[in-house]
């Protein structure tokens, strides 16, 4: 049987724009909360948040934004963030995330690259002056002609652009609603955690929308849910599978914080009466070990989503045993597919939530296929995941080039995780192709070994990168997060495989870390840990030999 599944669903995708959608969702739901910013005391309802979002549609027509034309937002969490992600859609607009922890050079890179015109930021986050920063390059951004500020400075504050309403009015924006289509592109996100320039993902109202309306939806959220949403907004996580998830369905979605905090998330879950969470791993992790989380109020969580970078099992089976989460469920995906390919069930079985990324998802096609033949190999056999359907982007802005590398002639998005998917369709993901560490012809999948070590009491956390050997061609390096009070040594853990994996996937060396290299959606680097471990160990000169 061959590595190929497709997804079967009862609801329809929906063909509708984002603006369109959200009227419709207002129109039975106006009285529903829709969303709550905790940190700014924000608390509105659909007819108050459709409100707002109109009146920032018609600041743009003012100010002379029209479809197609690029919106930049850098900011952290905050209501202004979902106003100008469904002002930009009703206009036309294309709306490009800057990703909150951009410095000036990658700032400069993402607005020159996508053509932003009009970029709303916030004043300052984490330390970081925004509106600085963006001073400091402006002079090299020929397209940028105005910068709105959520706070003090830039050309235009918050308010001030929203009272621009000169020359528009409702007919206006629903003249120019009206003429969108669902296939139009209409946001921008910049890929992260990799090496080079970041590529543009352009994405559709067709290609957001529905995922995270199908996402939601396997969660069983509805208008009565309540969604705690501390992931960045400027990533799918957020705005596709927490804001378009919840207001496509009439529920509520709470922001604890600008950015994450632990405490603030257990309480605004506990005060919210939350259904669902979503979180990476290392949020997850980061929860169960703040000292609030003894005391907080769980009792409302019954699902949500761990996803972003591969799921622990043991960190998941504590997150059902201990924050009453039984029915919570993996996700996989990418940017580039909007994001979600695969999830889990709320009714799976355990042993699947915590060992699998789930089954496709709705109206989506996946296939595993041999990297060296492009073949479609056996059930259970490990090779390339791909996956076509409405989710996968229109391409790279810009960029033809990297556009025909991932999706070849056929659909297909080639994702570069390796996987496998067994008899029932399941698929588990073991690795990266670039990640795969190659020691004396054998290949290691980092993920097995990581799998391997969480079982270690004194760890709480672990990375396993590759490193260069003159010897073998590559070792295993572990970097490990201690549990507070725990120490461990290269000879401890190595007691600890010994006899238990295979010999060649012992690592050769430890590292004891604070913390790990992380984009700001909370995806390990892993490139950038091994730069830190060729340099710490000296290993320049067994980097700088050429293979074949």
């Amino acid at each position: 049987m061959l590595s190929y599944a497709s997804g079967t669903a009862v609801d329809p995708l929906i063909g509708q724009t984002i603006g369109d959608n959200l009227d419709a969702v207002a129109a039975e739901n106006g009285d529903n909360t829709c969303l709550v910013s905790r940190h700014q005391g924000i608390r509105w309802t659909y007819n108050d948040f459709v409100s707002e979002v109109n009146r920032c549609a018609r600041a743009f027509l003012t100010l002379g934004v029209g479809q197609g034309d690029r919106v930049g937002i850098w900011s952290p969490n905050r209501a202004e963030w979902a106003v100008v992600q469904y002002a930009t859609a009703k206009v036309g607009a294309i709306l490009v995330n800057v990703n909150p922890s951009y410095r000036s050079h990658e700032l400069a890179y993402a607005l020159t690259q996508s053509g932003v015109s009009v970029l709303v930021s916030a004043e300052a986050f984490k330390g970081t002056s925004y509106l600085e920063t963006i001073e400091a390059v402006r002079s090299g951004l020929d397209s940028l002609a105005t910068v709105i500020s959520l706070g003090e400075g830039g050309d235009l504050q918050w308010e001030d652009f929203l009272d621009r309403q000169d020359g528009t009015n409702d007919d206006d924006l629903r003249r120019v609603q009206s003429s969108l289509e669902f296939d139009d592109p209409i946001n921008i996100q910049y890929t992260s955690g990799t090496t080079g320039n970041p590529k543009g993902a352009t994405l559709t109202h067709h290609n957001i929308l529905n995922n995270g309306y199908f996402v939601t939806g396997m969660q069983g959220l509805n208008a009565q849910s309540v969604l705690c949403v501390p992931v960045p907004l400027y990533h799918c996580f957020g705005m596709v599978m927490g804001n378009l998830g919840m207001l496509s369905r009439g529920g509520t979605v709470v922001y604890p914080a600008e950015g994450f905090e632990p405490a603030a998330t257990l309480a605004a879950i506990g005060e919210e009466r939350c259904e669902a969470v979503y979180g990476v791993p290392t949020m997850f992790i980061a929860m169960l070990d703040d000292p609030t989380f003894a005391t907080a109020e769980l009792s409302s969580l019954r699902t949500g989503i761990m996803a972003g970078s591969p799921c622990p099992i043991e960190v998941m089976k504590r997150v059902i045993s201990d924050m009453n989460m039984d029915e919570v469920t993996i996700a996989y995906g990418m940017t580039e597919t909007s994001p979600v390919s695969f999830q889990s069930r709320t009714d799976d079985p355990v042993e699947r939530r915590v060992s699998t990324v789930g089954r496709i998802m709705a109206h989506v096609e996946s296939k595993i296929i041999d990297p060296e033949t492009q073949k479609t190999v056996e059930r259970g056999q490990a090779g390339e995941l791909c996956t076509r359907g409405y989710s996968v982007m229109r391409g790279y802005w810009d960029n033809a080039e990297a556009t025909s590398e991932a999706i070849d002639v056929a659909g297909w998005m080639h994702t570069g995780d390796l996987a496998t998917m067994d008899e029932e369709g399941y698929v588990n993901i073991v690795g990266r192709i670039k990640d795969m560490v190659i020691r004396g012809g054998e290949n290691i999948y980092p993920r097995e070994v990581e799998e391997f070590l969480y079982g270690h009491p004194a760890i709480v956390d672990v990375q396993v990168v590759g490193v260069p050997d003159a010897k073998y061609g590559e070792e295993l390096y572990a970097w490990v997060r201690l549990r507070e009070g725990q120490s461990l040594t290269i000879e401890d853990l190595r007691e600890f495989c010994q006899d238990r994996i295979a010999h060649y996937k012992i690592p050769r060396y430890l590292r004891i870390a604070d913390e790990f290299p992380m984009t700001v959606t909370g995806k390990v680097q892993k490139y950038k840990m091994r730069e830190v471990s060729i340099a710490e160990l000296g290993l320049e000169e067994a980097d700088s030999v050429r293979t074949a």
